[in-house]
């Protein structure tokens, strides 16, 4: 399938979407984590908690976290679930930069690492991890399709994948109130702060292109998951997808 979100591009540069989306990640790692815990009011990180709560009862040993980012995530899952090892890949080199300071910080050396991946084209072998997850990253994918059969492909068979992503509300007036608020207040703070006239107004276009709901279900299993779910969070401002392979 070809989805709407392959064609939003942050940037009008003729380059292919990987490369934009790696630029402007690398844009504006500085202020990403500010602007993230800002913009959400800090709801983002119950979000990121239900997602690594799925999957305490499988003890999961050894976890990937796609588009790590500046590795929130990968600390919150580390935090929680005292896996033996942990990567956090990521296209971009310069949020990496960032979380590696902040697992230093957090003195998870030994457990959390981080690699630069083209996500949609894993370096990793068939069956490697017990869990996958990812934060708020996958509706960058060039090909979510691709992506999403790479995390199926990674992980070992009854593994599981925990995504949580923002969502478009579906329902009155929170739809209503979102779209007015992603389309002024999140596009005009971003720019003060990151300084990227593009950035925050591409991530709104890829919120609302990106399929959702009982059509993620399809294609995730689609993507070779033999059970998928999903549950809205917050009005349905974030969506949460568990998954089995």
């Amino acid at each position: 399938m070809n989805y709407e979100q392959e064609k939003i591009n942050p940037y009008e540069d003729g380059v292919e979407k990987a490369q934009q989306v790696e630029q402007m990640f690398n844009n504006i790692a500085p202020t990403y984590d500010k602007l993230n815990h800002r913009l959400s009011w800090n709801i983002d990180k119950g979000w990121r908690k239900k997602a690594i709560r799925s999957l305490k009862p499988f003890e999961p040993k050894i976890l990937l976290d796609i588009a790590t980012g500046t590795g929130d995530f990968a600390i919150l899952a580390a935090q929680m679930l005292h896996p033996d090892k942990l990567i956090g890949a990521d296209i971009s080199e310069g949020m990496m930069v960032i979380g590696r300071e902040k697992v230093k910080t957090a003195g998870l050396q030994q457990v959390i690492s981080f690699e630069k991946e083209d996500c949609t084209n894993l370096s990793y072998p068939e069956a490697t991890f017990d869990a996958v997850i990812a934060a708020f990253g996958i509706r960058n994918f060039a090909n979510l399709d691709k992506g999403l059969a790479e995390m199926c492909r990674v992980l070992k068979p009854g593994g599981h994948l925990s995504i949580v992503e923002l969502t478009s509300p579906v329902s009155f007036p929170m739809k209503q109130l979102f779209h007015i608020y992603s389309h002024t207040v999140l596009p005009i703070y971003g720019r003060l702060i990151s300084k990227d006239t593009s950035a925050y107004s591409y991530l709104t276009k890829t919120i609302e292109a990106f399929p959702q709901g009982e059509l993620m279900v399809r294609i995730l299993k689609d993507a070779g998951f033999k059970q998928a779910e999903f549950k809205r969070l917050t009005f349905g401002i974030c969506t949460m997808y568990f998954a089995t392979k």
